[in-house]
């Protein structure tokens, strides 16, 4: 189990506020909430409700403020975003299971 310190080196620990994630991808936090109406991803909540988001999830976000300041719709490139992280994910998981296939 990872220790508390740990956690900051896992990309999927929910370990930026709302402020210092929309600091860090340069884009405004409405832009942030745009993004979980869109449906690109859904941040994560404090104890008191407040939304945290990982750095995969900062990414992403970065991924999408840089296509909509090339002119893409907000939610084109969500979806086109989440296409492309859907084939990686098949891509790896074919090679995984390739590999299995050659070993045996």
């Amino acid at each position: 189990m990872a220790q508390p310190d740990d956690m900051f080196g896992d990309d999927d620990y929910p370990a930026y506020t709302m402020g210092r994630a929309a600091e860090i991808v340069g884009a405004s936090q409405d832009f942030l909430r745009r993004l979980g109406e869109a449906k690109l991803f859904t941040p994560f909540r404090s104890a008191g409700g407040h939304r945290r988001y990982s750095r995969y999830q900062l990414r992403l976000a970065a991924r999408a403020r840089v296509m909509v300041a090339e002119g893409t719709a907000l939610e084109a490139a969500c979806r086109i975003i989440i296409l492309e992280d859907q084939l990686e994910e098949a891509l790896h998981h074919n090679e995984r299971h390739q590999g299995r296939t050659n070993a045996a």
